[in-house]
C-alpha cells in the first residue's frame, strides 16, 4: 500500500452514501464513537509528553515530592485512558455492517492507538528504571549509614548511646531512607503492574491491526481502481468535449457557406 493510496483512502469521508448498498449506509453512532475514542486518543498524546518531562527529572537535583507526584498521577490517568480506549477498539473492532470507509478508520484508529501505547510503554519503561535506581541508591545509604542496624557493631552502639544527640540526628535520616525505600516499592509495584496490563493490551490491539491488514489491502486495491477509472473517465470526457468543439466548428463553417450560396442565389435571381 502506497503513502498516495494512503492518503487517498484518508481523504475519504468516514460514511460514503450510497442508498441502493446497505453496505455503504451512513451509521452517525459509528462516526460519533469512534470521533469521541479520536479525541481522546489525541489528549493521551499530550498527557505522554508532559510524563516524558516529568519523568527526566526523576535522579537529577531537581527531583522532588511534586514531581515524583506528578509522574505518578499521569501514569496511573493515561494508563487507565489507554485501558478505557482499548475497550473502546474491542467495541467498534465488534461493529456491524461496516463499508470500506468506516473499515478504514476503524484500522486507522487501531494502528495510531497501538503507536501511541508503543510511546507511553517506554516512558513507563524509563520511569520503572528510575524508581527502581532510587530504590537502590536508598537501600545502599541505609546499608552504610552507622545507625543502621546492619552495619552497626555492639562497640559502635555503646559508643553511639555515649552520643545521644549525634545518634537521633542520623536516626532521622535511617528512617527517611526507610520510609523512601517503602514509598518507592509501593511505586514500582503500581507501574510493574500497570505495564503487564498494557503489555496484554499491547498484543490484543496488535492482533487486531493484523487481522485488519488483508482488508486494508483489499480496499487500498479498491481505492486505487476507483482512481484509475476515475482518471479514465476524466480523460474521455475531455476528449469528447474537443470532439465536441471541433464538431461545433465545422458545423458553424457549413451554416455560413450555406448562407453564402443561399445569398449569391437570390441575388442571381433578384437580378436576373
Amino acid at each position: 500500500m502506497s503513502f498516495q493510496d494512503s492518503d487517498a483512502l484518508e481523504s475519504q469521508p468516514t460514511t460514503w452514501r450510497r442508498s441502493d448498498d446497505p453496505q455503504y449506509a451512513d451509521d452517525p453512532e459509528f462516526q460519533r464513537y469512534t470521533t469521541e475514542l479520536s479525541d481522546k486518543l489525541f489528549s493521551l498524546t499530550g498527557n505522554i509528553g508532559r510524563l516524558s518531562n516529568q519523568v527526566a527529572l526523576l535522579g537529577t537535583r531537581r527531583e522532588t515530592d511534586r514531581v515524583r507526584e506528578r509522574v505518578q498521577d499521569l501514569l496511573s490517568e493515561t494508563g487507565d485512558g489507554f485501558k478505557e480506549i482499548g475497550e473502546g477498539l474491542k467495541k467498534v473492532q465488534a461493529w456491524h455492517d461496516l463499508g470500506p470507509a468506516q473499515k478504514f478508520t476503524q484500522s486507522k484508529l487501531n494502528r495510531e492507538f497501538k503507536a501511541s501505547l508503543t510511546e507511553f510503554q517506554a516512558v513507563q519503561r524509563s520511569a520503572l528504571d528510575k524508581q527502581r535506581a532510587s530504590q537502590t541508591a536508598a537501600k545502599a545509604a541505609l546499608d552504610t549509614d552507622p545507625t543502621s542496624p546492619t552495619a552497626t557493631s555492639q562497640s559502635q552502639q555503646q559508643q553511639q548511646l555515649q552520643e545521644q544527640a549525634p545518634r537521633l540526628a542520623n536516626q532521622d535520616e535511617v528512617d527517611f531512607q526507610e520510609s523512601l525505600i517503602i514509598e518507592r516499592e509501593s511505586e514500582i509495584r503500581n507501574i510493574e503492574q500497570s505495564v503487564g496490563e498494557l503489555n496484554e493490551l499491547f498484543r490484543d490491539v496488535a492482533h487486531m491491526v493484523h487481522e485488519q491488514g488483508t482488508s486494508l489491502d483489499v480496499i487500498s486495491e479498491n481505492v486505487t481502481n476507483t482512481r484509475d477509472d476515475t482518471q479514465n473517465a476524466d480523460q474521455q470526457l475531455r476528449t469528447a468535449a474537443r470532439h465536441q468543439r471541433s464538431a461545433r466548428g465545422k458545423a458553424c463553417c457549413l451554416l455560413i457557406i450555406l448562407a453564402l450560396i443561399l445569398t449569391i442565389a437570390i441575388l442571381a435571381i433578384v437580378l436576373g
